[in-house]
């Protein structure tokens, strides 16, 4: 596995226990549609949740957070309406969260950034 392969999908369970212990309840992992992917789709206090997993292993490219930019944002947004059309839920309070992930020195220290954006509506 390509190590930048490996490296996400370590982020991702990451990000996954962090999310768990911190009472979310996952609903979807790597969910995808014709508008593309999400990486996680949760539940966390009655809000449906569509979660960003940003993983680096140095900071040579700027902190992971910084890589959502507007038009991921815009990606993540159209992914949801169509999670939340398909299964009947655009009247629930909807939150797009991003998770941090960085390896160094062999562990993973995550962030959990609440309501990273909107979609303006």
């Amino acid at each position: 596995m390509p190590h930048n392969i490996s490296m996400g999908k370590r982020g991702e369970d990451e990000a996954l226990r962090i999310l768990k212990k911190n009472g979310y309840r996952i609903l979807e992992r790597n969910y995808r549609c014709r508008h593309g992917e999400v990486d996680i789709i949760a539940e966390d206090r009655g809000a449906i949740v569509f979660v960003e997993v940003k993983t680096r292993g140095s900071d040579r490219f700027g902190p992971p957070e910084q890589s959502v930019d507007l038009r991921k944002q815009r990606h993540i947004i159209s992914v949801s309406n169509t999670y939340l059309a398909h299964y009947g839920l655009s009247d629930h309070p909807v939150r797009f969260d991003v998770v941090c992930v960085e390896v160094r020195g062999g562990r993973c220290y995550a962030q959990i950034i609440k309501d990273a954006f909107w979609d303006g509506g």
